[in-house]
């Protein structure tokens, strides 16, 4: 073999060597990023758009959201299909921890519910008693939007049913002629709904200071404390899931409840209003 047949061949392997470097290091790039299964609400609203470039910024790493209902973001976790859930149903976080599926659960941040509603309010809830106001419309001729997609938001909807002395308001009763609706979808597409019906809706608020289409849409029923609506912060457990990015969904995990993070938090704002209040201090 001539001189210049065996230069070729060492330029040619030289050049894949350099090939396979240079993909090499945007693979080890890509490593760089953790799966966080978050509820609907917190997509929505625009906080994650403020929030993760700053994550990023911090700490060099990329979060992939999957925007689902709490509860489908809590089946993720159990597949081990998330590396991280940010969700907001105390009860059902403090429930997937207790199974094993997660590592102690971080308060993050809250805001409250709201029950939004036609302008003219044909079935009269409006005031500060959540309870009160859907005892009347169950029994008016009112519609109602459900998201009955398992989320946060479904789970206390049906908390305040069963408080107003309804376990289900989907099941037809003689002589009730409400209409209740249930579209099993996200909380931007439920409040769509709502606003080409005239029909209520509870939602969380940081969701409504965001949504653009309100049409004869306004707040009813607002100030209980019971619409307090609090957002934990989960990393999936390892010993259940080892395939799970442990490590980078606990710098995340950290951020968030960290100054910065909560500063973050802080400052993001729909026209002038703050739409989450930071609280890990206070969890």
């Amino acid at each position: 073999m001539g001189h210049g047949m065996m230069n070729r061949i060492g330029r040619r392997a030289l050049a894949l060597l350099c090939a396979t470097a240079a993909l090499a290091l945007p693979a080890a790039a890509q490593d760089r990023f953790i799966v966080m299964a978050s509820t609907t609400s917190t997509e929505q609203s625009g906080l994650f758009p403020h929030l993760l470039p700053a994550f990023k910024k911090a700490s060099g790493i990329d979060v992939r959201v999957v925007a689902v209902g709490t509860g489908q973001a809590l089946d993720m976790g159990r597949r081990g299909d998330a590396d991280v859930l940010f969700v907001h149903d105390t009860a059902a976080e403090e429930k997937f921890v207790a199974e094993g599926f997660g590592l102690p659960r971080r308060g993050v941040m809250y805001n409250d519910f709201v029950l939004v509603g036609p302008a003219a309010d044909p079935a009269g809830v409006k005031g500060q008693d959540i309870v009160a106001a859907l005892g009347k419309l169950a029994a008016s001729r009112a519609a109602f939007v459900s998201r009955a997609d398992k989320s946060g938001t479904h789970a206390a909807e049906m908390r305040y049913w069963k408080m107003a002395g309804i376990d289900d308001p989907a099941v037809k009763v003689p002589g009730r002629a409400f209409d209740y609706r249930a579209c099993g979808c996200g909380m931007g597409p439920a409040l769509n709904i709502g606003s080409s019906t005239d029909g209520y809706v509870l939602t969380d608020r940081g969701t409504w200071l965001s949504f653009k289409n309100r049409g004869n849409l306004k707040v009813l029923v607002e100030g209980d404390k019971r619409l307090f609506n609090q957002y934990g912060v989960i990393v999936v457990n390892p010993a259940r899931h080892p395939q799970t990015k442990t490590a980078l969904a606990q710098a995340f995990s950290d951020w968030i409840v960290s100054s910065d993070g909560q500063a973050s938090i802080a400052a993001y704002k729909v026209g002038g209003e703050q739409l989450f209040f930071p609280n890990a201090t206070k969890n």
